[in-house]
């Protein structure tokens, strides 16, 4: 299942990501509550995602998705919100072109 959400600031732009997504990213945010909504341009290190958390979500993304972050997607501005790690993310599962 996937997650659409369209922010008043995005104008048309979408983010989406799946159901395991947003669950584990909100195990690394302390300062979101259950029911509260995670929108795509949340700035994740506001809700608490320190850099204990950003090693150990890597590693958690890692293992769900079968992905490996490469020295490109190494970078803070991967874990800015969850718009840009989706994206991040997203990239690292399409097929290889070639």
């Amino acid at each position: 299942m996937f997650y659409w959400s369209i922010t008043g600031e995005q104008k048309g732009l979408a983010a989406m990501w799946d159901k395991e997504f947003e669950k584990l990213i909100r195990q690394y945010l302390p300062f979101v509550s259950p029911d509260e909504e995670l929108t795509p341009q949340s700035d994740l290190r506001d809700l608490g995602l320190d850099s204990l958390g950003m090693v150990e979500l890597l590693a958690a993304l890692e293992n769900t998705y079968e992905v490996q972050f490469r020295d490109e997607a190494l970078k803070l501005d991967s874990f800015r919100t969850p718009e840009t790690l989706w994206k991040t993310v997203s990239k690292m599962l399409e097929p290889a072109a070639g």
